[in-house]
Order: C-alpha cells, then structure tokens, then sequence
C-alpha cells in the first residue's frame, strides 16, 4: 500500500506503532473548536495540522482507550494536560493542552478500535497579517474619526522591540506622514486584558515609544510629530472573551493631535 511521507506534526507526539499517515493537511493559520466539555468547545488558531492514522496489515490493531491513553500520558510527560476525555458512538475522544518551549498548544485525538484515530493539533499564534491599510485610507479614517487602528505591528510576546515583519505597515504610516507636513500624531499602544492591568499599562507604553523610536531614527520622521501614548487594556474594539477578539484588542491606533 502506498505510505505517506514521514512527517510528525507536533514533536510532543509520535504515532502509535505499526501506524501509518494515511491522511495529513497542513495549514499555516486556521482556527479549530476542541472539545472543552460537555456542550462546550474552545475555539483555538494558529498553526493546524490533521493527521489521519491507519493500521498496518497485520498488526495487533490496539483499542481505542489505549490509543488514546498513550496520547494523554505523551502530554502529561511534558507538562500538558487534559482538558476533556469522553466517549462518543464507539469513539473514544480527548482534548489535551500542551505549553512547551513556550507556543501553546492544543490536541484533539479521536480513536477507534478499528485501526484508525484522527488528530488535531494546533499551535496556537496570531495570524500574520499580510494586508496592512495604506497611508491613503489611514488618511480618510484619521479625516474621519481623529483615528486610524494599524494592524500589522508585531511584538513577540511580552516585548516591546517591534518585530522585523512590521516593516510594511511602518512604511505606511511613514507615507502618511509625508503626505501631510502639518499632520502631528498620538501612537497609541492597546493590550488585550490577559495579565496584570499595571504590567499592560507599561507594555502598551513602551511599544508606542518604540515605534515612535522607528519612525524617527529609522525614517527620519520629526520627533515633534509624534506622541506616545500607553492605553493598555482599556479601549477595546472586541471582546477579550476569545482569542479573534483579543487580537483585535492589541493594536496601534494613530489619533490627530
């Protein structure tokens, strides 16, 4: 029969033995419900693998308790846990969450006792956004509503040093900037509402001083154009109650002086 590539989509998990990758679909963001408990389900995006798993002929096939065990005993082995274990039409399910090297992860594993399970994981991360706004249609929503959110600043998580792949939203607001020699400029840093209010408060500070820091040093921007400004977590345009809101929260906004 023909064999899949040897891939291994989450380095916490090997394959059961005398298995074989009967199916695998990769996407590099995508969001997938787990099962959470009864009636309910966390929504999770990022990095999504799908493997579907077949038994070799001629293999002791294992049932699917056990199949589902080793999953959760892989996951407890590197500090995971499980989330949500049920049984469901003959299938035997669990949900297991996993932090390892810092991304988060999350796995869901379907197994049945007829030489075949299914698995789900995801990384958990933010999408990178390719489609950034540009200096023409900031202009229209600053002429607007005295502001303009810009997505498309990245941080890693806990800095404040904007990321490399901030790059073409930067050089949008540069253009703005240009465009208009009277325009002056608060850069406002918003948060989400994970982690202490204080801690936000200073981290959302120091990311609008360091992109005020890039267009200044970086693109020769006049430093009495700009202002920064740390509002944290407290202007959100979404709810922080799941992660799409959440990335929605932590912006920069651009508001006329």
């Amino acid at each position: 029969m023909p064999r899949a590539p040897k891939i291994r989509p989450y380095s916490a998990f090997s394959r059961m033995p005398g298995f074989y990758i009967y199916n695998y679909q990769q996407l590099d963001f995508d969001r997938y419900s787990f099962p959470a408990g009864p009636d309910k389900t966390e929504a999770v995006e990022g990095r999504h693998y799908y493997v579907d798993y077949h038994a070799n002929d001629g293999i002791k096939v294992p049932c699917a308790l056990q199949i589902a065990r080793n999953y959760i005993n892989a996951a407890l082995a590197v500090g995971g846990e499980t989330v949500y274990e049920f049984e469901d039409g003959g299938l035997q399910n669990v949900t297991l969450k996993i932090i390892k090297d810092n991304p988060e992860a999350w796995a869901a594993v379907s197994a049945a006792g007829n030489g075949m399970y299914k698995i789900h994981v995801v990384q958990k991360q933010r999408m990178n956004q390719d489609v950034v706004a540009n200096a023409e249609s900031l202009a229209g929503s600053i002429q607007t509503t005295g502001r303009a959110a810009v997505y498309g600043i990245y941080f890693d998580t806990g800095k404040s040093g904007g990321k490399p792949e901030s790059e073409p939203a930067v050089s949008e607001i540069v253009k703005l900037l240009r465009a208009d020699a009277k325009l002056k400029l608060y850069v406002v840093g918003h948060t989400d509402n994970a982690g202490a209010f204080d801690y936000n408060l200073k981290l959302s500070q120091a990311r609008a001083a360091a992109v005020v820091s890039s267009l200044v040093n970086n693109y020769t921007v006049a430093a009495n154009r700009l202002a920064p400004f740390g509002a944290g977590p407290t202007a959100p345009v979404a709810s922080n109650t799941n992660e799409e809101g959440r990335a929605r929260n932590r912006r920069v906004e651009l508001v006329a002086k």
